[in-house]
């Protein structure tokens, strides 16, 4: 699988983190794996041969109110690649 640190800065103030985690949670094709008190974040292992893109690691950026940090894994063949594809052929038709 693969994994990307991401920092989204916006126009302005970020989201609340409790506000993204929510979004992200209603999100198709998306599984939160947010869990601070285990430590359990996304992880390459765990994405592996999955469709979901597991997201976590949500946090504003403690030097910019604008920024917004997450961490993504994603199996890149499954969803990067073949089921992408499908899933949007499905779209159009």
């Amino acid at each position: 699988a693969h994994s990307e640190s991401l920092l989204i800065e916006f126009k302005s103030d970020a989201p609340r983190e409790e506000d993204v985690l929510q979004a992200f949670a209603d999100a198709p094709g998306i599984r939160v794996v947010d869990d601070r008190a285990s430590g359990h974040f996304p992880m390459p292992l765990e994405a592996g041969g999955a469709d979901d893109v597991l997201v976590g690691r949500i946090r504003r950026d403690p030097t910019n109110p604008k920024g917004l940090l997450l961490f993504v894994s994603g199996d890149q063949i499954r969803k990067g690649a073949a089921l992408n594809a499908l899933q949007i052929a499905e779209a159009l038709l």
